[in-house]
C-alpha cells in the first residue's frame, strides 16, 4: 500500500482566508432626490475600528443605520460579517450591537427588566441570562440602580444602561453613534471597558469628537454634503 503523502503548503492553502468583516462598494442611499450617501467603498478587517466622520447631514447615521439593518441601501452592494444586504439581513441581526441617539430602552421598565427583554430576544435566558445581566450592569457601576424605572434615571445613566443593551449578546460588530453623549468622565472610562477598543469586537464609531476617537482608528471615513467620501 503507497501511503498518500501531503504537502503542508498546499494544506495551507486550502484553508479558508478569513474575508473583511465589512464590505462597501458604491454604496449609496437616496431620500427622494437628495443622495445621504453616494459612493461610499471600503473594507474593514475582523477587530478593527472604523471612525466615521463629518458634519451633520453628511449620511453618518444614515450609514450606520444601514450596517445595522436599519435602513436599506438605493444602490450599491455590501457585505457585513460575510451577510450581504439586504438579502441576508436576518442572518446578521443577531450578531450586532446598536447604539443610537437614542437609549431603546422602555421608560416604565427597570434596567434589569429591559435587559432581560433584550436578553431573550437574543436567545439567552434562566441562570446564563442573569449572570450576564449583573456582569454588565457592574461594569457600568449600574448594578446599584438597575432596579431602578428608565424614567427615573439621568441621561447619563441611560446611556450607561444603553451601552450594557447593546453588548450584553456579547455580539461581533459594535456599531456606535456618539457613544460618549451625556457620559461624564467617569462614564466615558467604565464606557470603554465595555465598548472599546479591547472588546473583541469590529466597531464602527460615528462621532463628532476626533481628538477621542482617533487614536483607536484604524481606518477613518470622512463624509462630507455633496462630496465623495474619503478613506484613510
Amino acid at each position: 500500500m503507497i501511503p498518500t503523502l501531503h504537502n503542508p503548503l498546499q494544506m495551507a492553502s486550502t484553508q479558508e482566508i478569513p474575508s473583511p468583516a465589512i464590505v462597501l462598494a458604491g454604496l449609496r442611499r437616496d431620500f427622494g432626490d437628495r443622495a445621504a450617501l453616494d459612493g461610499v467603498g471600503l473594507e474593514l478587517a475582523a477587530g478593527e475600528t472604523l471612525v466615521v466622520l463629518g458634519p451633520n447631514g453628511a449620511g453618518k447615521t444614515t450609514l450606520l443605520r444601514i450596517l445595522a439593518t436599519l435602513l436599506r441601501p438605493s444602490g450599491g452592494a455590501i457585505s457585513v460579517l460575510g451577510c450581504a444586504l439586504p438579502r441576508e439581513a436576518w442572518k446578521l441581526r443577531g450578531q450586532i450591537g446598536y447604539l443610537g441617539h437614542e437609549p431603546l430602552l422602555y421608560r416604565d421598565l427597570s434596567g434589569r427588566e429591559n435587559l432581560r427583554f433584550h436578553a431573550r430576544l437574543h436567545g439567552l435566558e434562566g441562570a446564563a441570562a442573569e449572570a450576564r445581566i449583573d456582569e454588565v450592569l457592574a461594569a457600568a457601576q449600574m448594578d446599584r440602580r438597575g432596579d431602578d424605572r428608565v424614567v427615573e434615571l439621568s441621561a447619563g445613566m441611560r446611556q450607561r444602561l444603553a451601552i450594557c443593551r447593546c453588548v450584553l449578546h456579547r455580539p461581533a460588530l459594535l456599531l456606535l453613534d456618539e457613544p460618549d453623549s451625556n457620559l461624564d468622565a467617569e462614564g466615558r472610562e467604565l464606557a470603554r471597558g465595555l465598548i472599546g477598543p479591547d472588546a473583541e469586537a469590529t466597531r464602527v464609531v460615528v462621532t463628532h469628537d476626533p481628538d477621542r476617537f482617533l487614536p483607536e482608528a484604524d481606518q477613518v471615513l470622512r463624509l462630507g454634503i455633496g462630496e465623495r467620501a474619503a478613506v484613510a
